[in-house]
């Protein structure tokens, strides 16, 4: 299997790694959208090449292994999840969540929220972003403001609306947000906390656009099955 060319430590893991879904999952539908939509490319070796990997390398391993001890981007003693403020959640807590729900909890009234992270489990949170974003959802480092120890970075999250999101037919349409965020490393650039600042809205936007399919006589229609052709 041809190596990733930006996330490391995928396909050169020992036979013992317990990966969620069997074994290593594969990227080539969303680099391919990462190559065609990204708004930089930056150098081979660069500050901002190396924290770009790095992110998609430590997204790779919380989305794809089961145990903490098999991650090799973060320190699992020290790990700590930062989000918009809220309080920080531990390596544990943050593999047990997943990426989606550790990182769109809300303190919203609940039929305020566009997306209940209490109610959603690991699974049923990736499948349903699947479903929206079939090619998936492509992140970029936009600028890197300091490096090691504490490095400090904007990034852009977007993807095209192309699947069902719940009762939401698909527009077709990019969705995108930006955010800030700023990771501390140890003496071997191990990742000890992670600090992400975004507006959930920006996305929510977009997804809650799409038409909610009922039919005029108040009937729901019956959404397509979608099928992703990537594991992520």
């Amino acid at each position: 299997m041809a190596k990733d060319r930006y996330r490391s430590f995928l396909h050169d893991e020992p036979d013992n790694i317990q990966w969620r879904h069997g074994g290593p999952p594969t990227y080539d539908v969303v680099n391919k959208l990462f190559e065609e939509g990204r708004t930089k490319e930056w150098p081979e070796g660069s500050l901002e090449e190396t924290v770009q990997n790095a992110i998609k390398s430590y997204e790779m391993e919380l989305s794809h292994k089961t145990r903490l001890q098999d991650f090799k981007t973060i320190n699992p003693e020290k790990f700590k999840l930062f989000v918009n403020g809220r309080e920080g959640l531990s390596g544990e807590e943050t593999l047990k969540l997943g990426s989606y729900n550790a990182l769109l909890q809300s303190s919203l009234p609940k039929d305020l929220q566009a997306y209940k992270a209490d109610e959603e489990t690991f699974e049923s949170s990736h499948d349903l972003f699947r479903s929206a974003f079939p090619r998936g959802f492509a992140w970029e480092v936009i600028k890197v403001y300091s490096g090691p120890p504490e490095i400090a970075f904007k990034f852009r999250h977007w993807g095209f609306f192309e699947g069902p999101y719940k009762e939401h037919a698909p527009t077709g349409k990019m969705v995108q947000f930006y955010g800030i965020g700023t990771v501390k490393v140890d003496d071997s650039l191990k990742v000890e906390e992670v600090e992400l600042y975004y507006d959930p809205a920006e996305m929510f936007g977009g997804l809650l656009s799409g038409k909610h399919p009922i039919e005029d006589d108040g009937n729901k229609a019956s959404p397509t099955s979608q099928q992703c052709p990537f594991s992520k």
